[in-house]
């Protein structure tokens, strides 16, 4: 008897440290879905459960309402990350208040950064002026890891038309950010910026008040500018620095330094 307890015992201490998810994983899902219509592909995932827990990360940026209208459709409870930076455009945060209420979104997440942090690290709000990554990660890279840390996959709105680094990107992917293995699905990557104006007026979606004011991409106001015709729909971001992502999205160099010790979560790899 002593000895099966001690057996159950073992048992029960084990402790699986394996990812969540492989890259087998990610070729399966991209196999299993090719070809898949992308709402019946969202409407699979979601409601099976084939990722496990996921939210959408949304800037409520200009194309943002059409993957969240498709998450409504399934199911409006889905989780939403927002980061709230301190540095939108006014014209964003009443355009996500407008889609919140438009689509009955039920669980938008505001995640916003560390007061502790900003009032050691940007205590005079211009930290984007002289070191833009730095601001992104106290901003966006980390308050988005230590939400994230909760999910077992995220939904993106990235797609391939939008820059030349987003071209090859495959609509299931593994989140190289988290050593976890968390999942990245990417289901509009080969949407067409015609498909979405069509999706858009098809179900009377509103418009970002500033794409007709030349902003195809809209991120913080301070590092986000015009863009005019021709040019990469997101080269209005960082204007004059070498830097096409905030870092929440891409693998990248370890940690610089710019955060303090034990911002991220463990195995997260903040990346500019």
């Amino acid at each position: 008897m002593a000895e099966e307890q001690r057996t159950d015992s073992r048992k029960v201490d084990r402790i699986d440290t394996g990812p969540r998810f492989t890259e087998a994983d990610a070729v399966r899902l991209n196999r299993i879905f090719r070809g898949t219509e992308t709402l019946d592909m969202l409407e699979t995932v979601l409601r099976e459960k084939m990722a496990g827990d996921i939210a959408v990360v949304s800037s409520f940026g200009a194309e943002s309402s059409v993957l969240l209208h498709l998450v409504a459709r399934i199911d409006p409870a889905t989780p939403v990350l927002f980061l709230e930076t301190g540095k939108h455009f006014d014209e964003t945060l009443a355009y996500r208040d407008l889609l919140i209420a438009k689509l009955g979104l039920r669980d938008v997440r505001k995640l916003a950064p560390d007061p502790a942090a900003l009032a050691e690290k940007d205590e005079s709000g211009l930290r984007w002026s002289y070191d833009p990554d730095g601001c992104c990660e106290i901003r966006k890279v980390i308050p988005l890891a230590k939400e994230l840390a909760h999910f077992d996959a995220s939904l993106t709105g990235r797609k391939a038309f939008q820059a030349q680094s987003r071209t090859n990107l495959p609509r299931f992917e593994i989140d190289t950010t988290d050593a976890q293995g968390r999942l990245k699905i990417n289901p509009l990557v080969t949407w067409s910026p015609e498909e979405l104006s069509a999706y858009m007026e098809e179900h009377d979606l509103p418009v970002h008040p500033l794409v007709a004011q030349g902003y195809p991409s809209i991120g913080c106001s301070p590092c986000t500018s015009r863009v005019a015709p021709g040019e990469d729909p997101r080269s209005g971001r960082w204007r004059g620095w070498d830097k096409t992502e905030c870092g929440i999205h891409i693998p990248g160099q370890d940690d610089t330094g710019n955060g303090p010790e034990g911002d991220l979560p463990p195995g997260y790899d903040p990346v500019f």
